[in-house]
């Protein structure tokens, strides 16, 4: 086929059925590999969209500079377009970036401006920050923002949606997708549940995130913000483009889960693909492994290549100066349960319990910490060190029900995450809880981790 230029060729990419990670499964479970596309990523959907309403609105005029902050990959989606457009292009990155994908950047002639990843959006300093400034300063210029960008969504609706109905021949019961921007998730969800309401969406958050703690409380929880590696998914900002209602859940998943089911996909699958694709296979599978059924047909977008993170998750040395590839010889969370040998009993409190009564039987227990249930859902919990320093500032507060002062929930991880993931965990937050495959609850502590040790 001929092409006038490198932008006709964006879309259209394949879906692949995945065959060994997801071994033992029920369903099927197809990819949809997005480094097909011509910049090597999904972006280039949202880039051309982004550009080509804005040159409707009189946004972008001839001549005129692109500035955009970007993990990368929208980056070279607009580079492309700016190049086959004849438009200037500067781009701010965060520090925690790959180095390729800043090299990718210039070689595509766009001017790159690396700023700090700790720091909170509004900083003057972040890389959204950055971009708005430039937006303002020079002249002629076009900051796409496709956080907020409502185009982004636009063009997975337009494009990614249709093709994914159309290759299952409408036969999708789930749809999983990072969700960072939104526009993908959110996009291609909208159109799939439009021709079939019933299509589950699954949304793969990762830990440092607000997204899967707001969708479940509505509460936008800096506590649940830190930093983290995974490049492309997440945020410590509500974009625009995220529309929660299209959203039935979500899944969070480490950084480690996430580099090693990345560098799998490419031994077992031959799916040579980026980071945060990793995290969204793990995380389908995760979700998959207690609900597909056997009819289901489930889809997960991988949105970007390998080529992007040789210096990282596809480097030994590095995976290793992480953590990512010593193998945890000692055990697993599912092995923490099954020591246990059943003989176990989550001690909770449920709302509406009084405080003085929780105290009880945490004393009465010999536990320091103890989540707290409504209808069979965790909605909070209590540790002995943080409700003394309330009830001695406030000694009334025993006759109160345990909802009044609860913390945040603990956070569930993986069955299968290892000890030192278990260990991460514990030390950034207080204990952990585990769904067994019985979908009982177990919390794992940090005397359950050194204990795993000497086994």
């Amino acid at each position: 086929m001929k092409y006038n230029s490198i932008i006709e060729t964006i879309g259209d990419t394949p879906l692949i059925r995945l065959n060994k990670v997801n071994k033992g499964f029920k369903g099927e479970i197809y990819v949809k590999v997005e480094y097909f596309n011509p910049g090597n990523s999904m972006k280039d959907r949202m880039a051309i969209k982004m550009v080509e309403d804005a040159e409707k609105e009189g946004l972008l005029k001839p001549g005129g500079t692109i500035i955009e902050g970007t993990s990368g990959n929208t980056g070279m989606g607009l580079a492309l377009v700016g190049i086959a457009r004849g438009y200037k292009c500067i781009f701010t990155m965060a520090d925690k970036q790959s180095k390729e994908k800043i090299d990718v950047l210039k070689a595509m002639g766009a001017e790159v401006i690396v700023c700090p990843t700790n720091v909170p959006a509004d900083d003057p300093k972040s890389y959204y920050s950055v971009a708005k400034k430039l937006n303002k300063d020079i002249p002629n210029s076009f900051y796409p923002n496709q956080y907020d960008n409502l185009s982004n969504w636009k063009a997975h609706y337009e494009t990614t949606g249709p093709e994914i109905w159309e290759d299952t021949e409408g036969k999708i019961t789930h749809y999983a997708a990072g969700v960072g921007t939104g526009g993908s998730m959110c996009g291609a969800a909208k159109y799939l549940k439009e021709q079939n309401p019933k299509v589950i969406s699954i949304g793969i958050d990762t830990y440092g995130s607000v997204f899967k703690k707001f969708k479940e409380t509505g509460v936008f929880d800096e506590n649940e913000i830190y930093p983290y590696l995974t490049e492309g998914i997440g945020e410590d900002i509500l974009p625009k483009n995220v529309d929660f209602s299209l959203i039935d859940h979500f899944v969070k998943v480490t950084d480690k889960d996430a580099a090693v089911m990345t560098r799998r996909l490419s031994r077992e699958e031959g799916l040579f693909v980026g980071w945060s694709c990793g995290a969204a296979v793990h995380g389908a599978l995760e979700f998959a492994k207690e609900n597909l059924k056997e009819n289901d047909t489930m889809v997960i977008i991988l949105p970007d290549h390998g080529t992007r993170y040789l210096g990282k998750v596809y480097n030994d040395d590095w995976m290793k100066d992480h953590g990512f590839l010593e193998y945890n010889t000692y055990g697993t969370a599912r092995d923490i349960i099954s020591s246990r040998e059943g003989k176990y009993e989550l001690v909770v409190a449920h709302k509406g319990d009084k405080v003085k009564d929780a105290i009880a039987m945490m004393n009465e227990r010999s536990v320091s910490q103890i989540p707290v249930m409504d209808d069979g859902h965790v909605i909070g919990s209590i540790t002995d060190n943080k409700l003394l320093s309330k009830i001695i500032k406030n000694p009334e507060l025993k006759d109160l029900g345990v909802e009044e002062v609860m913390e945040n929930s603990m956070k569930f991880v993986a069955l299968d995450s290892t000890l030192d993931v278990l260990s991460s965990m514990v030390d950034k937050d207080k204990a952990v809880l585990v769904r067994d495959d019985f979908h009982q609850i177990h919390i794992i502590t940090k005397h359950d981790i050194l204990g795993a040790f000497t086994k």
